[in-house]
C-alpha cells in the first residue's frame, strides 16, 4: 500500500485523529447540538400536548356552551308552560268572578222584580179594597167607618187569596 502512499505510522496517525476529532466533536459539537434537537424536539411535544390541551378545552367549553343553550332553552320553556298555566288560572278566575257576578245579578233582579210584584200586588189590593168599600158604601148607602173598611178589606183580601189558592 506504500504505493499509493499509506504507510502505516502515517494511517496510524490519521486514525488517531480522526478518533480525537471524534471524542473533540462528540465532547464540544455532538452533545450540545443533541442537547439543543432534545431540547427543540421537549418544546415541540410539549407544544403539541398543550395544543391537545386547548382542544380538549375547547371541546369542553363548546360542550358545557351546548349543555346550558340546552338548559336555557328548557328552563325557557317551563317558564312559558308556568306562564301559560298562570293565564290559563287566570283566564278561569275572571271567568269564574264573571259567572258569581252575573248569578248575583240575576239574584237581585229576580229579588228587585219580586218585591215590584210585591208591591203591585200591594198597591193592587189596596185599591181594590178602596173600590169595594166605594161600592159597598153606595150599595149600602151609607159610609163606613175607618173600623168597619179595615175588617171588610180583610175579609175581602181572605176571599181572593182563597178564590187564588184554589
Amino acid at each position: 500500500m506504500e504505493g499509493l502512499g499509506v504507510t502505516l505510522p502515517g494511517f496510524v496517525a490519521q486514525l488517531i485523529n480522526f478518533v480525537l476529532l471524534l471524542v473533540i466533536l462528540r465532547a464540544v459539537a455532538y452533545k450540545p447540538i443533541v442537547k439543543m434537537l432534545d431540547e427543540r424536539s421537549e418544546r415541540i411535544r410539549q407544544s403539541m400536548e398543550r395544543a391537545e390541551e386547548i382542544k380538549a378545552q375547547a371541546e369542553r367549553t363548546e360542550a358545557e356552551f351546548a349543555q346550558r343553550i340546552a338548559e336555557a332553552r328548557r328552563e325557557g320553556q317551563e317558564i312559558i308552560g308556568q306562564a301559560e298555566k298562570i293565564a290559563e288560572r287566570l283566564r278561569q278566575e275572571e271567568t269564574e268572578k264573571t259567572r258569581k257576578l252575573l248569578e248575583e245579578q240575576r239574584e237581585r233582579a229576580l229579588e228587585a222584580i219580586a218585591r215590584e210584584r210585591e208591591a203591585a200586588v200591594s198597591e193592587l189590593r189596596k185599591q181594590v179594597a178602596n173600590l169595594a168599600v166605594l161600592a159597598a158604601g153606595r150599595a149600602v148607602g151609607r159610609s163606613l167607618d175607618q173600623e168597619s173598611h179595615q175588617r171588610l178589606i180583610r175579609e175581602a183580601l181572605a176571599e181572593t187569596e182563597k178564590l187564588n189558592v184554589n
